[in-house]
């Protein structure tokens, strides 16, 4: 079978999608005690790679998305297609399932 060899410079996100870089999982508690890999919750802070054009309207044109690229953003727990690229963990999701941004 083939491999495919994605870089993020590749990936273009279409509609009112959007590509983000999953921030890291914490490693351990507040108390200082290091988590199993199986104890790590999903993080659910990424940062923005890149945007798509924005949604389509009903008369064809697109309602613009409202985060660029470079903001970071508190998204949806089970939301969007995790992928993995190399040793970074990213995630493709609609803007829809965006909570907040993070500053």
């Amino acid at each position: 079978m083939a491999t495919l060899a994605l870089q993020t410079s590749t990936v273009k996100p279409l509609g009112d999608r959007i590509f983000l870089r999953v921030q890291a999982a914490e490693e351990k508690t507040a108390g200082g005690i290091l988590l199993p890999d199986s104890a790590k919750e999903k993080p659910q802070i990424g940062e923005v790679v890149e945007v798509g054009d924005g949604k389509r309207n009903d008369d064809g044109s697109r309602t613009p998305i409202e985060v660029k690229v470079g903001d970071k953003v508190l998204y949806s727990k089970y939301a969007g297609t995790d992928i993995k690229l190399g040793s970074e963990n990213y995630v493709l999701l609609s803007e829809k399932d965006i909570l907040a941004t993070v500053i």
